[in-house]
């Protein structure tokens, strides 16, 4: 009940709130659409991780929403259409101007097609519309098709005093010639309103060839948050100008054979180091650093694959001295055994760590003084300035990444939620372990949020120096250091997985997350401390991929963790036994999907060919989830209430009209 003392505490809130809602009939009717909007449906959010520059898989999977649009023109069409034609329904939806090219070239009446595809995809439109208000469809539309859209959403062709009213409409839009653009702009409202919110847990960059195309789309997205990952603030430090992270991102790059992302994406020069690395190993075979190809880039010429691998050694070697220069300068980091040129014996090509000592497979240094492994010759100092220089001024890299700051963060919890991309420090008895950053030790959420401040502090031009520079040096912590919670093990044994046989040494020990994460007690201490609340709530990571050929399960803890890195980068395939999982969470409970992997976006255009996916019920509740069960429906009771208070201020004379 809206009492007098209340609208008095309130009163600076009610007179903002008045300038928009200046009458009191305002206030009613947003009052009315807002209780209307809290018994809709809850929208379906979409979980991906782990993306890894494959954005084929990844566009595709957005189209088609974890194949959420296939199930619903299924369920309109199964009785009606033949499969053959609810595919290529489904693949104009999902790529409709590829899609309208080649049916262009080859339908014989297009007339009869567009009318037929109209009448067809309306329906489609109407249903994933639903669970949503008008305004909010509105909202979705694209201006110069808002009005017949909306027109055709709420009239139907079966009421017979309306049948010639829709039919006039569809005939106008093929004869004044706009059935291409209309049909592609539906298409598109199909997609969006299929897909209310995307959560992406983390790593758009490396391995594959497509991160900026992936980031360009997201540019456009129309709701999307980001639980950044370690490939992400790799490349965020790298955008931020720091060297080891610059050396990290190439050398991935060029171990992989994608420079796609670098050179066509980003315009990075990879020629400076294309000529350091040819003169200097001119006559070295660089064995070891031969490209990881796949099909994709298989038709490398063995002049390209020499090249990459001469590219491949120097960047590896730059990198390991950089690294080296950086544990010196952050001491508090405690990371002297990574400085790992100092257990090299250069007269005897050995390695000696922890009391043992290994042969080395690769013995060729001529850039190293063995007196002072760490220094920068003068042409490796020329090369890094460069380097450094064209990751500076990459514009596009520094928008991709202001999109990454602006919709990300390290965690987030929605709707009972708790998403991270990789893990939260703990310790061996099962607590949060703290965490020194910057001289405070912090854990559990402060140390997630306080993480985030350092990060964004390195973009920051009021940012004081030594801050920033601390937190453009910490970039490279965050990808390899032991405490931190996108890496979270005990080393990363880069050299020793170069240069060493013998695999003991390429052992990295998961952090204790990793080792107790199965366990529905410490889930649950986890979401206690980060405030979780919820009958229903879940713990959601991606980072390490679930093998699913050796039978491991993604699902864990009773249900209360769901890790969605199935692998989606090609590399991975072959140990996964799948390419990614998705999490679909929609107003009947959670959907975990699994995908096979996918053949290309020509080969989807031209012959229909989807994503082979299985659906996995990992949650359903008992009674539909709806608006006002979720934090927007938390957000949109607070707007009502104050709402009630401004009306009652109106009624009673307490704010003017």
């Amino acid at each position: 009940m809206i009492t007098e003392d209340m609208v008095n505490a309130d009163m600076r809130v009610l007179q903002l709130l008045s300038r928009s809602f200046p009458t009191p009939e305002a206030a009613s009717t947003e009052i009315i659409n807002l209780k209307a909007i809290m018994n809709l449906p809850k929208g379906t959010e979409h979980f991906m991780a782990d993306i890894h520059g494959e954005h084929e898989a990844f566009l595709h999977i957005l189209r088609n929403a974890s194949g959420n649009i296939k199930r619903k023109v299924n369920e309109l069409y199964e009785n009606t259409l033949s499969k053959e034609e609810i595919r290529e329904l489904c693949t104009l939806i999902y790529y409709p101007e590829k899609k309208l090219e080649i049916i262009k070239a080859e339908e014989e009446d297009l007339t009869a097609f567009y009318s037929r595809t109209l009448t067809q995809l309306i329906p489609v439109c109407r249903s994933v519309s639903a669970k949503y208000s008008r305004s909010h469809v509105r909202k979705a539309l694209p201006k110069e098709y808002a009005y017949i859209i909306e027109e055709l959403l709420h009239e139907s062709n079966t009421d017979r005093s309306k049948h010639a009213y829709w039919d006039a409409i569809l005939e106008g839009i093929v004869d004044t010639g706009q059935s291409d653009s209309f049909i592609t702009a539906i298409c598109y409202v199909i997609q969006q309103l299929s897909v209310e919110q995307l959560h992406i847990l983390g790593d758009v960059f490396d391995r594959g060839p497509g991160a900026h195309i992936i980031m360009d789309h997201l540019l456009t997205y129309h709701n999307f948050d980001f639980q950044w990952g370690n490939h992400d603030a790799l490349w965020m430090g790298a955008a931020a100008g720091n060297d080891a992270c610059i050396a990290n991102v190439l050398r991935l790059s060029l171990r992989f054979g994608n420079m796609a992302t670098l050179e066509e994406g980003y315009g990075i020069n990879l020629l400076p180091l294309a000529t350091f690395a040819m003169d200097t190993y001119g006559d070295d075979p660089c064995t070891l650093f031969r490209p990881k190809l796949d099909g994709r880039n298989s038709n490398f010429s063995a002049k390209q694959i020499r090249l990459v691998a001469q590219m491949h050694k120097a960047i590896c070697i730059l990198q390991f001295k950089l690294e080296g220069q950086l544990i010196d300068q952050r001491p508090e980091w405690k990371m002297n055994d990574r400085k790992v040129l100092s257990y090299v014996d250069y007269e005897h090509n050995t390695f000696s760590i922890d009391g043992q000592t290994f042969s080395l497979l690769d013995s060729n240094f001529p850039t190293i003084d063995a007196n002072d492994p760490y220094t920068l010759t003068p042409e490796e100092a020329d090369l890094v300035a460069k380097l450094h220089h064209s990751f500076r001024i990459s514009a596009k890299l520094q928008k991709h990444i202001q999109c990454i700051l602006q919709h990300g963060c390290m965690y987030a919890i929605c709707n009972s939620n708790l998403l991270f991309h990789a893990s939260i420090p703990m310790e061996a008895n099962g607590k949060l372990r703290e965490v020194e950053l910057m001289g405070r030790k912090y854990s559990g959420r402060a140390l997630m949020h306080q993480i985030g401040m350092v990060i964004r502090s390195a973009f920051n031009t009021d940012t004081p120096k030594a801050e920033r520079s601390f937190a453009r040096d910490y970039f490279w912590y965050l990808w390899c250091g032991k405490d931190s919670p996108l890496f979270d093990k005990s080393k990363m044994t880069t050299f020793e997985r170069y240069f060493i046989a013998d695999k003991s040494t390429h052992v990295e020990e998961k952090g204790n997350y990793y080792l107790m994460r199965d366990n529905a007690q410490v889930c649950d201490y986890i979401l206690d401390a980060f405030g979780v609340e919820g009958e229903h709530r879940h713990i959601i990571n991606g980072h390490v991929p679930v093998h699913v050929a050796q039978g491991e399960n993604p699902v864990k803890a009773d249900g209360r963790l769901m890790v969605i890195d199935g692998g989606f980068a090609e590399p991975y395939h072959h140990t996964t036994g799948i390419a990614g999982y998705t999490l679909v969470y929609h107003s009947r409970g959670f959907e975990l999907i699994q995908h096979e992997p996918f053949t290309s976006t020509k080969e989807a255009v031209k012959n229909g060919t989807d994503i082979q996916s299985s659906k996995q019920i990992v949650e359903m509740t008992g009674k539909r989830i709806m608006v006002r069960d979720t934090d927007k429906g938390k957000i949109l009771g607070e707007q009502i209430k104050e709402l009630q208070e401004l009306l009652y201020a109106y009624r009673h004379g307490i704010i003017k009209v």
